[in-house]
This record gives structure tokens, sequence and C-alpha cells, in this order.
């Protein structure tokens, strides 16, 4: 019996594999012990080991090692310049408003500025330090610790530029490519290390999107407490953009495109139950719109909360909250009921209405009269005296006292020219289809155009509407003669009016126009006695509203002056290009200098990819047309969410600022970098997909090394210019970046 044949080959392979295996042997027959070089195999089992530590935890350790990165290239040297630099002279100044918690006015909503005003309170300032542009910051200011609680806002963009391009689907090199370009992006770097408010609008834009695209990926996992979660944060990151500048809006935007597609996709999904498409409805509605709307109201109920004394932007608001003011003259002493020979102030109740004034000067063209306008800041030329109409005996400060009741005819002297408050059948300045407002005449001259019947709205003190009084009367004044109402909209008048608002004589009649309501805000009259009219609570909702359209009005104003030549202004088309940069404080050899420019590597290659990403999608579409099958499902979804969202991000950023009229500056330009930033990062991965692996690290290595070698030659406009400008001479590639005279 044969008991060695093999069978299957398994034996034989073994004993194969047993003599491979066996050391070689000796002269004499003997085997002979290999030596292997145990440190040496030890070490190439950690260096693995480490290696795939790192592959593992990627995600951890690189925006770790980036973050303490941006944190330096944010804040080193930050307190070099001891002096109050650019809009530090507006933020800085703004947040001692908040510490002596004084109501002041500016065009931005609160949240930007009570984070300032934070900074200060932890900083131990006491709000005592006016800001003014140039001024060296006193020694108990540490306006170190205010700049580096700033610049964390815009270190902490780069750990969210990071995830962003995770949650886009972006391959590893490709990650690092978008943050790296935000991390040595030279203009985000510079404008972070100042008290202003970009740095928090570019970290609430960046969280903004990073919400957005985690939502986006979650699609597949809709309902779990992770989606909710996303959801929630999405709005409240929309919340906060919005509340820091009003250009938060165009991120809204971008997350309301995305939301109508998502939804009318839903909506032709035949296989979706109606309960389910009813929740994902109501989980946008209240995660995109509800959250973020209490959000930005929240921020105005505490900014009302802090701002509890008087300061210098109560005449924006309405005379009721005014009085509620600690430290307020109005309404304090003032009588209550208003009679014919009083002196009064009278506050337009619109929206960002301001007091009815007069000043010498006359209109150009129409009547060539005194002008009449409305002007929020408080002085003599907004006094008027109310006086009986002149069918009736002149006016007798003797004769017993006669109440300003509902119906009545009167007039309206000027205090501070004696002219009385006129219309006439002459087109208003700007308003062409309404009458206008003039003054004209004295107390002896003039005719029944100066007349005016008091038409009572509402009192929020009393159920009796017979009589005007202080602050809490709403009343319309009707011009007797033409029939038409005397109102003040948000219409600026131009230079020559001093950009006030134009009061015009409307024709027609809207009773709920509530730019043709009145009220009396401050009132002298010493046969009175004095009265508390400022007991009466202004409500939240009304002054949220009231302020939003003063901020709404005020930064339309913003225009450009031909009279004036603004040398920080730019134009819109010039941002994309680096055509222009900005000089934030003086340029004397003194001065630490520091010049707002971004790196041109990051503009250049961010603004080409906008132009590639539209050829790229034009070629696609025409293959299609021509019955080409290019792409995967999954190609083109990634194309359209982290390609063309993107695109949509930076056209809402970018092209409202060319089609506004306001006077325009480079840091304007910012958040839509950001996702031109984004588009670059696409076009790069989609371009090189189908490369190998070294090739595609060689590439981006290289665009690494270009990205960080200009912003380290581009550095000392960052972290300050010590000393004679003409040593950065070789900055200074074109006439625009004025780094040099």
């Amino acid at each position: 019996m044969t008991t060695s044949g093999f069978t299957t080959g398994a034996d034989h392979d073994a004993r194969e594999l047993q003599r491979r295996n066996a050391p070689p042997p000796s002269q004499n027959g003997h085997s002979q012990p290999q030596e292997v070089d145990d440190k040496k195999l030890q070490g190439k089992k950690v260096a693995r080991s480490i290696t795939s530590y790192l592959d593992e935890y990627e995600f951890l350790v690189a925006p770790i090692i980036f973050t303490l990165l941006a944190f330096f290239t944010r804040m080193w040297k930050i307190g070099l310049s001891s002096i109050v630099t650019w809009d530090e002279a507006h933020f800085g100044k703004f947040g001692s408003h908040y510490l002596k918690r004084e109501f002041y006015f500016d065009v931005h909503p609160p949240l930007g500025k009570m984070l300032v005003g934070l900074s200060g309170y932890l900083a131990g300032y006491n709000g005592s330090f006016e800001f003014k542009s140039g001024e060296k910051y006193p020694e108990n200011l540490n306006y170190t610790f205010m700049r580096v609680f700033n610049g964390a806002f815009g270190a902490l963009c780069v750990p969210l530029a990071y995830y962003t391009a995770r949650e886009l689907k972006f391959r590893r090199p490709t990650v690092w490519l978008v943050t790296l370009m935000v991390l040595f992006e030279n203009s985000y770097a510079t404008i972070s290390r100042f008290i202003l408010l970009d740095s928090m609008l570019l970290f609430f834009t960046f969280s903004t999107v990073l919400c957005w695209s985690r939502f986006h990926s979650l699609q597949k996992e809709s309902f779990t407490v992770e989606w909710w979660s996303w959801v929630l944060l999405t709005g409240v990151s929309i919340g906060c953009v919005c509340s820091v500048k009003w250009v938060g809006l165009f991120c809204t935007a971008l997350v309301g495109i995305y939301t109508a597609e998502d939804l009318w996709n839903k909506f032709g999904d035949l296989k979706m139950p109606k309960v389910d498409y009813a929740v994902h409805v109501s989980a946008r509605v209240v995660g995109f719109i509800v959250v973020p709307t209490l959000v930005y109201m929240f921020s105005f109920w505490v900014h009302f909360l802090v701002l509890s004394n008087s300061g210098p932007g109560d005449a924006q608001m309405s005379s009721l909250f005014q009085a509620n003011l600690n430290g307020t003259d109005v309404g304090k002493g003032s009588p209550l009921d208003i009679v014919l020979g009083s002196r009064a102030t009278l506050k337009n109740m619109g929206y960002g209405g301001g007091l009815l004034h007069s000043h010498v000067q006359t209109y150009p063209e129409g009547s060539t009269q005194q002008q009449i306008t409305c002007y929020h800041h408080k002085d003599a030329n907004n006094d008027w005296f109310f006086y009986p109409n002149r069918s009736q005996p002149d006016f007798n400060p003797e004769a017993p006292l006669q109440y300003v009741a509902d119906k009545q005819v009167i007039r309206l002297i000027h205090s501070q020219t004696g002219r009385n408050l006129h219309s006439h059948s002459v087109s208003a300045p700007v308003t062409k289809s309404d009458n206008e407002v003039s003054c004209y005449g004295n107390t002896t001259i003039g005719d029944d155009k100066d007349h005016w019947t008091v038409e009572v709205v509402s009192d929020a003190a009393s159920n009796d509407r017979s009589r005007i009084r202080t602050l809490t009367t709403a009343f319309r004044l009707k011009h007797t003669s033409l029939g038409c109402y005397l109102r003040a909209g948000n219409v600026n008048l131009p230079p020559w009016g001093f950009k006030q608002i134009e009061v015009t004589c409307v024709k027609k009649n809207k009773p709920r126009d509530v730019y043709t309501h009145w009220n009396v805000e401050s009132h002298v009259n010493e046969k009175l006695p004095p009265g508390d009219p400022g007991s009466y609570k202004s409500p939240f909702l009304r002054d949220f509203l009231h302020l939003n359209v003063a901020m709404m009005t005020s930064n339309n104003a913003l225009v450009p002056d031909p009279d004036k030549q603004d040398d920080l202004a730019s134009h819109s088309w010039q941002w994309p290009i680096l055509n222009v940069g900005l000089r934030m404080c003086g340029w004397d050899d003194s001065i630490v200098k520091y010049f707002l420019l971004g790196n041109p590597a990051v503009y250049w290659g961010s603004t080409a990819s906008l132009g590639i990403f539209g050829l790229l999608v034009a070629w696609y579409l025409v293959r299609w047309q021509r019955g080409y099958d290019d792409l995967k499902q999954s190609e083109i979804d990634k194309i359209h969410y982290s390609g063309l969202y993107p695109v949509f991000g930076w056209i809402l950023h970018y092209l409202p600022f060319v089609a506004m009229a306001r006077v325009t500056y480079v840091h304007h330009y910012y958040p839509a970098l950001y996702f031109a930033i984004l588009t670059f990062g696409f076009v790069t991965d989609h371009s090189t997909r189908f490369l190998s692996r070294n090739i595609q690290w060689g590439i981006h290595l290289a665009m690494y090394a270009l990205i960080i070698g200009l912003f380290i030659l581009f550095s000392p406009i960052v972290f300050g210019m010590e000393g004679s400008s003409t040593q950065w001479r070789y900055l200074k590639w074109f006439e625009k970046w004025r780094i040099t005279d």
C-alpha cells in the first residue's frame, strides 16, 4: 500500500515552505541561525504604527495643527501697534457704550458690538476711553486682550473651513488645500487682529456653511437626533451671522435656495408619505426661519436691556422709548396737555423717524422757500410753537389756556426763524408725487396754506382722544386747504439738504401710514404743571421694528459724496482681481503700519476657478446634449452641491455690492472670497481625480508651497511694518498696492 502519495499537495507545500524558511546549511552540514536586525524591524513597526494612527485620526490631528497655526498667524505681535487703528475708532467706541450702558445708534445689528463690549469687560476696561482714530491707547486699557478676543474668531475660521471641505466630500489633499488657503490668506489674518466686526462675521459665515453642508450630508438620516441637531445649529448660526451684519442675509439666501430646491425634489418623490413631507417642511420653517428670527430678536432684546441709560443714539428711537431711559430729558418735567403757545418738538412715529426740523437754507428749486426736514439730532431748530389759525384772534399769552384738540385747525411756527409750516401745490424735491413742505412768512405774513388740522389717531395712556398729550398721543396733521398729510418717509435729501429726511405732504389718505403719525416729544410751557408721561412703557416689538428701519435708512444714506475724496474706498470690480489694498492707519515712519491686501495666489486662483467652473459645467452640458454619459450620478451630485452652491454663495455675497450705491471697501469682499476658495477646492479636486496618488500630492504640495511662500513674503503687512515703508518697496507689485508712496 502506498502511503507516501500526495493526494492534495498540502503536505508537499508545507514541506517546501519549511525548507524555504529553514536556515541554510553550513559547510559541515549543520544549520546556521539567520541574523535578524531586531531594532530595524521594530523601528519599521513603530513607524508603521504611527503612520497608521495619524492616518486614522487625521480628522482630529490635522485641524488641531491648522488651528494652532491659525492662532499664531492671527495673534503674533498683535499688540505691537498701541494706537487706535482704522475702524477700531467705531467699534471700540460702541463697546464702550455697552460698558457705560449708554444707548447709541449704528447701522449694524448689535451682536458683534456686544461681543466687543464683552471683551472690554473681560479685560477690565471701564468704558472711559473715546477711541479716537490714531490716538494712543491708555495704560489702563488692555487693548491687546480685546484684540486677542477678536482674533480668536478669525483663528477658529480655519478648523471650520477644514470640516466644511470634508463635508463637501473633497479628498484629503484638497481639504488641506482649502484649509491652507484660509489659514494663509493675508487679508483674513490682518483683519482678525483688530477690534472689528469682520472676524466675527467671517466666523459665523463659516459656521453657517459648515452646518448647512453637514445637514446636507445627513439627508439619508432624516429625523434622527443628529439630523435635528444640525437643523437647529444651522438656524442658530444663521441668526448669529445676521445679528453681526446684514451681509449675513446673503448667507441666509443661500440656505434658502438650497431648502427650496430640496423641498421641491421631495415634493416630487411620490414614495414619500405626506406626513413625512409635512414634517420636512415644518422642520425647515422652524429651523431656518423661526430659530434665526428668535436669535436675531434676542440680540436686540439684550441690546435694549443693557443700554438702559440715555446716550448719543436716543434720537433714533421713539419718544416713549427715550422717555424710559435713565438720565434722559425727554418727557421729564414736560406738561402733559398741549395748549396754544406751547413750545414743543414733534417726532415722526414712522420707523426710523426723526424730529420735525427747519433751518435757514432754502430749496434750490421748486418754491425756493425755507427747507423742512426730519433730523435725528437734537437742537433748537427742532422747536415749534402751537399757534391759532389766521381766522382766529392773534395769540395772547395772557388769555385763558386753550387746549389743542382733535379736529382743531392750528399753525406751527418755527421757533428760530419765526416762519410758518407751509405747503402748496409744488412738487416735493425728491418724491415728486407729493407736495413740497416749506417754511414761509411769519406770524403776521401768510395765508390759509399755513393751516393744519389735527387728527388724533391714538393715545397710549388714555381712552380720551379729545386732546393732544406729550409722548402718548399719536396724531396726523392734515393740510386744511390741500387735504394732504404731513409725512416723513425714509427718503434722504441730496447734499444740499444735508442728507436729512425729506418731509412732504402726501396726497393719498392712508390712516395706517405710520410715517404720517406724529407725537410731541418735548414740551415747554411755564403756565402748565409738569407731568410724567414717560411712566408708560414702549413695547419691545415696536422698538425692535423702529430701530431696524432706522438702521436700514441710515445704511441707504451711506453713498459716496462727490464733493469728498475717500482714499480708502474702492470699487467692487477691483476686489476679485486684487487690484487694490487699503491702508489701515497713518503711514508715518513712527507708526506701525498695516496694509489690507490678500494673498495673490488665493485671490487670483479662486477668481480663476469661478470661470473654470463655468467652463466645466458648459463642457458637460454640451457633451450631455450630444448623448455622452461622462458622469455618474454621484459625480453629478458632487458638482451640484460641492461646486455649484459655493458659486451661488459667491454670487450672492458679491453681486449686491456691484449693484448697491453705498460706499464700498475691500473688506466687503471677504465673505464672498470664502465661497471662491471653496470653488477653487472643488475645481482642483475634480480636475485631479483621475491622476495617480503621487501626482495628486505633487500638484497639491506645489500649491501649498506657493500659498505659504506668498504669505511669508507679504507677512510684514500682516504683522506690522515698523520704520520707513520704503523697506517694503518690493511688495508694491502694482500701482494700487500703496504699500509705499
